[in-house]
């Protein structure tokens, strides 16, 4: 559940940053075709500035050497108007000549100075501005700058967020075959299934292996309830089947005494005493009493009809305490084979929870999953990790490998040392009999060195006794008469 959650949560995450990764992405653009274009166009401004200002320095220059040639006009002028002054022989005409001349000079002086002025302010304001201009253009081009470093560095922290989530489609494909093998839609209901989501197909698989684990378990307790009942049935069946056989086992005995009692010859005279009646026992002399109402005296002789009814009572008894028998011992084969089913129901059962064990190991891998374990996972982890262990299949493998390939005797060695190490009096009865070997083994070196040593011990004494002897009687020569 948890799974499917987290796989939702990212898909969406990862398609957020693929729009926010887009957006960014236009924004950036947009910001660089902004950027361009005011580049451009404030480029394209200090062009026009810079061209005015060179028009205006040229039209400054101009002014000025259209002042300085005003100025040296004045300045002739001027000398004219003394030359003029200095000649006083001179007509009328000629001063007022002289006089509207150095007027209009004057004036085209005067006009050309704010002319020159003018254009001075003019370079002024255009220098204030193309330095106004330029801060501003700096600052903008600095803003955009910032703007476009913050930019890159979203863009590559969406670029390593994507990098991180690159497994997003092995995801995506691993979880669509978990789908199509775990959620597999039925003929039914094909169409409602695929288009329902993979939380609700989690949920519902949940449900329905949540309701079939508690039915298995309901089930699994009723077989326990039923098959401990049924063993406890089975027990009163065997020791009622026991005492049913001990007393058939004494009806027939009885039987057997009563067919031998009828076998006797009986004598001609109806009151003539039967000795052999006094074989009977008393159980059955007891039961034939309360049977026919008459209690039963320990000398009473009983006629032969009544021997004949209580014969053919026990018959009947017998037969139907083995026909009771037969129906016990096929209720015992049945719940035999009950039991047999019920263990064959459970091993199943228990497969069925490991191979489920098994599917929750696989939902866990997944990275953000939980790991809580309760007692049923522990029950069955240890059954898993058994099963799954390569070690100790492979070293059953080879145990087995290396038992078939040893020869007969060393089979027969293996098992007798595997029946003397597993049980305990089979190792006390091995310790005393290599005790006593080792101590048999001892007493018969003992006794044969102890035996070599007395005859040797023998020998030597007869030896120097006959030396002796032979030393104290025939000194003089008489060894070779004693020889002859």
């Amino acid at each position: 559940m948890s799974t499917a959650s987290k796989l939702e949560e990212a898909e969406h995450k990862v398609q957020a940053l693929q729009t926010a990764l887009e957006k960014t992405r236009t924004e950036l653009f947009d910001l660089k075709t902004k950027y361009d274009e005011e580049t451009t166009a404030k480029a394209d401004e200090i062009e026009m500035i810079m061209t005015d200002l060179e028009r205006a320095n040229q039209r400054a220059e101009v002014a000025q050497r259209e002042a300085e040639t005003l100025r040296e006009q004045l300045s002739s002028a001027n000398k004219s108007l003394q030359l003029a002054t200095q000649i006083q022989k001179a007509p009328d005409v000629e001063q007022a000549i002289e006089v509207l001349t150095r007027s209009s000079l004057e004036v085209e002086l005067a006009a050309k100075e704010r002319e020159i002025a003018q254009l001075v302010e003019d370079v002024q304001r255009l220098q204030g501005s193309l330095t106004k201009l330029r801060e501003n253009s700096s600052s903008q081009i600095s803003q955009l700058e910032q703007q476009l470093t913050a930019k890159n560095s979203t863009l590559k922290q969406l670029e390593e967020k994507l990098k991180g989530q690159a497994d997003y489609e092995e995801v995506k494909k691993e979880l669509n075959i978990l789908k199509s093998m775990e959620f597999a839609p039925s003929e039914s209901s094909g169409a409602q299934d695929a288009s329902k989501p993979l939380e609700v197909l989690l949920l519902e698989k949940n449900r329905s292996l949540q309701s079939e684990n508690a039915t298995l378990r309901i089930t699994n307790s009723d077989l326990s309830v039923r098959c401990a009942e049924l063993q406890v049935q089975l027990s009163e069946a065997v020791a009622t089947l026991a005492g049913q056989k001990e007393l058939v086992a004494k009806l027939e005995h009885d039987l057997s005494t009563i067919q031998a009692l009828s076998a006797v010859h009986r004598p001609d005279a109806e009151g003539a005493a039967t000795p052999s009646l006094e074989k009977i026992p008393e159980p059955i002399k007891e039961a034939t009493a309360l049977f026919y109402g008459h209690p039963a005296s320990p000398g009473t002789s009983f006629p032969e009809e009544q021997m004949d009814s209580l014969l053919s009572i026990i018959s009947s008894q017998r037969e139907r305490f083995r026909a009771k028998n037969q129906e016990l011992e096929g209720e015992n084969r049945m719940l035999q084979h009950t039991v047999h089913a019920l263990q064959s129901e459970l091993d199943n059962l228990r497969a069925d929870n490991i191979k489920l064990y098994e599917k929750i190991k696989f939902l866990q891998s997944y990275p953000g999953r939980g790991s809580s374990r309760d007692d049923t996972e522990q029950r069955y982890s240890s059954q898993y990790e058994e099963r799954l262990d390569p070690f100790s299949s492979f070293s059953r493998k080879e145990r087995q490998r290396k038992y078939l390939s040893l020869s007969p005797w060393d089979k027969a060695t293996l098992s007798m040392g595997r029946l003397i190490l597993s049980n305990k009096t089979a190792r006390t009865v091995a310790f005393f009999y290599t005790l006593l070997l080792h101590c048999l083994v001892f007493l018969v070196l003992y006794k044969t060195a102890w035996s070599e040593s007395v005859g040797r011990d023998c020998a030597a004494f007869c030896a120097k006794k006959y030396a002796d002897h032979l030393h104290e009687f025939h000194k003089n020569g008489d060894m070779d008469n004693m020889w002859q």
